[in-house]
């Protein structure tokens, strides 16, 4: 089983087990469940769309580094105009531990649906009462 995941506004197909970098993430606990889902294979049977919001990976914290460094550089020729400059990212590591489809929320059955609707009003009494308008 595995499910292909937006987080951080990249794109990652991950399995039950793998350890995957995402952007920094603000997180409370230990746990970390990722809704963002574009496809998720189920054993040979693919879902996507709607069918695949439907479903939650779980991940647990690892612990955070930070990415590849990436340098920038400024140059405009002629003018002596040279600037460098360096970034690093910081990074969450994510442990996968499941990928689960969570089922759909019960059908109503008829009875219930026919205690929720509102009866039918007689045919042959007036639908509202008009009022009677004040003399000016």
């Amino acid at each position: 089983m595995y499910a292909v995941i937006k987080a951080g506004g990249k794109q990652q197909r991950v399995k039950p087990g793998d350890v995957i970098e995402v952007e920094l993430m603000h997180h409370d606990g230990d746990k970390i469940e990722l809704h963002p889902i574009l496809v998720v294979d189920d054993e040979g049977k693919t879902h996507y769309g709607k069918e695949a919001q439907r479903a939650v990976v779980v991940g647990k914290l690892v612990g955070e580094k930070k990415g590849d460094k990436v340098k920038v550089f400024k140059y405009r020729p002629k003018t002596g105009y040279a600037k460098s400059q360096g970034h690093r990212q910081l990074m969450t590591l994510l442990e996968i531990e499941d990928i689960k489809m969570r089922t759909r929320a019960p059908a109503k059955k008829a009875s219930d649906e026919a205690a929720t609707e509102p009866a039918p009003a007689d045919e042959g009494a007036p639908a509202e009462a008009e009022e009677p308008q004040a003399a000016e």
